[in-house]
């Protein structure tokens, strides 16, 4: 029967992954998150995929460390978050922005929301990591 047939493969799924379960963890999460990268490498169309990312949205809209980061870079300026991101991913600081930006401290007060980039600047930045301009533009 087909009732009990989807009842039983239910149960076998959330033991297999527990986030889908009642009172998900941490871990439960996280090893959600990894299982979502490689559906996404390897299964991009299992319906698996999308029970995953609902309950992994409604996981992180429960918990107060995320909901506050999250309100926190609604704060930053998408031109700001861009650059940081791109900071972090080449693993950059304040005083490698010499030729797009200027000094380590006029880069300092634009990451601080002190000086906003000019076109000169956000031309720069384009150029330099191969993005579109309209990146840096708030």
């Amino acid at each position: 029967m087909i009732v009990a047939d989807a009842l039983k493969a239910t149960n076998d799924l959330i033991a297999a992954v527990p986030l889908l379960g009642e009172h998900p963890g941490e871990k439960d999460y996280q090893e959600a998150l990894e299982l979502v990268e490689y559906l996404l490498e390897n299964n991009p169309t299992t319906p698996l995929l999308d029970i995953l990312c609902a309950k992994i949205s409604a996981y992180e809209n429960s918990q107060p460390d995320i909901i506050a980061l999250r309100e926190e870079m609604a704060e930053i300026p998408p031109g700001i978050a861009v650059l940081r991101t791109l900071m972090d991913q080449y693993h950059l600081t304040t005083s490698d922005f010499q030729d797009e930006i200027g000094s380590k401290s006029m880069v300092s007060r634009v990451l601080n929301g002190e000086r906003q980039l000019n076109i000169n600047h956000i031309k720069k930045l384009a150029a330099r990591f191969g993005v579109s301009p309209l990146l840096f533009i708030s």
